[in-house]
């Protein structure tokens, strides 16, 4: 679980110079490709809220630093078509590189550039790209830039791309760039296991400039995720798809408290141990479900659906059915099995979640219901928050909100893995 950083523009006052938010809060990205002072639109969704899914379309105010609301604003990377990801490999005098550059390359590579294509089913061309294969030291020790965790961009990091854009010229053509992966080596400050330093900044329009562009959208990834377990070697790398997954304008799931109101349903709560996936509400933020595969549960009576798993490719059936609360909030329904990112499920069945999109990064906007409370769940996997591995409905269950008037049943499945689910909403 990695912190994130959004940092404001410059505010000019009189003693004063940046502001900078140093909660763990959003990441932004996308000045690749674009003249100076250009920005991306984000997440691909570009619905009309007169469509049939406009009241599904729930989003934040304006001061939220990073929410769940879709549309997703501009200056993130675009998430679907090819993303070019410039990745650097970093050493410093007092941490001299460990092994070879490229063996920390593929630590996370082809394996994150696998996983979105798997997640996106094959929408997000993810290119990661390394036109320095060597070790790129940097002309100061890593503990003068005074990085640790929670550290705001300014001076330390500031300083860091600095020197990262110096000592890359000119075998580095920052224009042709969506965003920046620097994986610094894993001797470099504490292990994770003690302090997660991993961090995404992004959305800054006063970061340092390089070849005419501000460098805005960097995910730095430090040490290495390894519980001793020996899954690091096949998991670890998902470190780096979380940090992207802000680049792309996700928000942090997981809070303070660690994991417990998502678990190990998204990549954005818990990145750290057996395999998962993102949810069927980011895929469809992020322009990887079609309007299609998305019903809008908005009016009052009973309705039925049936689910396909939302792992599974394919232009054919449901994956999302959200049911709207008010233009911030509701619940969201998907069937989640053991396949594609998910082969981690110890019980397949239907993920019932409340999304806000008033509730900032870091804060809880999602929150899964448990049908099975106190449990214990259904995972001894490590780093996996196991009370929610067993949260799916399935057949004869369900979730009722008598304040809100909704009801939601599971009433059965087919032999192709769907799930038959109904939606009664009294108001």
């Amino acid at each position: 679980m990695q912190p994130s950083r959004r940092i404001r523009p410059r505010r000019v006052a009189a003693l004063a110079s940046v502001t900078v938010l140093t909660l763990a809060v959003s990441t932004s990205a996308g000045t690749g490709h674009l003249t100076p002072g250009a920005t991306t639109a984000a997440g691909p969704i570009a619905l009309a809220r007169t469509s049939a899914l406009g009241a599904c379309m729930i989003n934040g105010p304006l001061d939220t630093e990073m929410s769940e609301g879709i549309p997703t604003p501009g200056g993130y990377s675009r998430s679907t078509g090819t993303v070019h990801a410039l990745t650097l490999m970093v050493d410093f005098s007092d941490a001299p590189g460990q092994g070879t550059a490229m063996d920390r390359y593929h630590e996370f590579f082809p394996q994150t550039q696998e996983w979105f294509r798997t997640s996106s089913y094959g929408r997000l061309d993810y290119r990661p790209e390394t036109p320095i294969d060597h070790w790129l030291r940097m002309p100061k020790p890593f503990k003068s830039y005074g990085i640790e965790r929670g550290a705001p961009f300014d001076p330390g990091y500031r300083q860091l791309v600095q020197d990262i854009v110096a000592a890359a010229d000119p075998a580095v053509d920052f224009r042709t760039y969506d965003l920046l992966n620097v994986l610094v080596t894993p001797n470099a400050g504490p292990s994770a296991l003690d302090t997660v330093l991993s961090v995404t900044f992004a959305g800054n329009t006063e970061a340092p400039i390089a070849d005419g562009v501000p460098v805005s959208n960097a995910s730095f990834v430090y040490s290495r995720q390894d519980d001793g377990s020996g899954s690091y070697a096949r998991t670890g790398y998902r470190v780096l798809p979380h940090e992207n997954g802000h680049v792309f304008g996700l928000p942090d799931l997981y809070t303070n408290e660690g994991g417990g109101a998502v678990g190990h349903w998204d990549i954005m709560s818990e990145d750290w141990g057996a395999d998962n996936d993102l949810l069927g509400w980011h895929k469809w933020k992020l322009g990887w479900l079609d309007p299609s595969q998305v019903n809008c549960a908005m009016t009052s009576g009973t309705s039925e659906y049936t689910l396909t798993p939302l792992e599974r490719p394919g232009g054919d059936g449901t994956r999302l059915v959200f049911v709207p609360l008010s233009r911030r909030t509701g619940y969201a329904l998907e069937l989640r099995t053991r396949e594609g990112n998910d082969e981690a499920v110890c019980r397949p069945g239907v993920l019932i979640y409340k999304v806000e999109a008033d509730v900032d990064t870091g804060m809880g906007p999602v929150k899964v219901y448990d049908a099975h409370r106190d449990s214990g769940g259904c995972t001894r996997s490590p780093n996996v928050h196991a009370e929610l591995s067993d949260a799916p409905f399935t057949a004869g269950e369900s979730f009722n909100d008598p304040r809100r008037g909704v009801r939601v049943a599971v009433t059965g499945a087919d032999a192709a893995g769907n799930y038959r689910v109904t939606v009664t909403r009294t108001r």
